[in-house]
């Protein structure tokens, strides 16, 4: 019998036909598992209904629908647990419509949520509300956690005042006139009519006082992405327009004391 394999394994035709099979049977076996791999039907969640922006997101609102894995893996950032999206938000400027499934970009946590960062806004600072319109914004150029400048328009004795007053504040919301979010929705175009921002108090004041000067307009201007993803300190610019603002208004003693 030994020597029988001896010269079944000597011979070299045979050696390269059962080569040849176990190749075959390794490739058959490799593309079975690389077909049901492909074929194996994975849960995804879905919504039920359709889902506006700002909704948190509960379990009765989901659904799931069974895809071909194959399928998942070609989505980038597709979410396939219910646990991941139950108790988030649907961000601001998304919805979902019925039957849809959800991506990471479409969740945000409660405290991500855009009002939110009015709560969380650093002792001594002030909430201010700037009278914008679609000029004014640069056609809805202006968005939330955008860094812009504040520059002050005047006239005096028929003389042009025109400089940067304040540099370096970041938006928290750009609403219309009725207090919605003008980007938390594709599905309708809303106008502009106010910026809001927080400032420390000496400067909230400044402001108030110039928006209290006859014939004084205060304008926001956008700088680039550079400017916004390394934000500097939120100054006042010009000494020369604070004096201004300030000479026009009467200091009250503080009677906190």
């Amino acid at each position: 019998m030994g020597v029988a394999i001896k010269r079944f394994l000597g011979n070299k035709n045979t050696v390269t036909i059962v080569g040849i099979l176990l190749g075959i049977v390794v490739l058959y076996i490799g593309y079975s598992w690389r077909v049901n791999s492909a074929l194996e039907l994975v849960s995804v969640p879905i919504a039920k209904d359709a889902i506006s922006s700002r909704t948190r997101i509960e379990a009765d609102m989901l659904s799931t629908v069974q895809l071909p894995r194959a399928t998942v893996n070609k989505l980038d950032n597709l979410v396939t647990s219910q646990s991941e999206i139950v108790g988030k938000y649907l961000s601001y400027g998304t919805s979902v419509s019925q039957n849809s499934m959800f991506f990471d970009e479409y969740l945000m946590n409660e405290e991500e949520m855009p009002d939110s960062a009015f709560a969380d806004i650093p002792d001594g600072y002030t909430i201010y509300s700037l009278n914008v319109d679609l000029h004014k914004t640069y056609g809805n150029s202006i968005y939330p956690g955008n860094y812009i400048d504040l520059y002050f328009k005047s006239t005096d004795n028929q003389k042009i005042i025109f400089g940067k007053l304040i540099e370096s504040i970041e938006v928290l919301a750009v609403k219309d006139s009725s207090g919605n979010h003008v980007f938390e929705t594709t599905k309708e175009s809303r106008t502009p009519s106010e910026i809001l921002f927080a400032v420390p108090n000496d400067m909230y004041s400044l402001l108030m006082k110039a928006s209290y000067i006859s014939g004084v307009e205060i304008l926001p201007v956008p700088r680039n992405a550079s400017y916004s993803a390394n934000p500097g300190d939120t100054n006042v610019s010009s000494a020369y327009i604070q004096e201004y603002i300030e000479s026009k208004s009467i200091a009250l003693p503080d009677e906190s004391e």
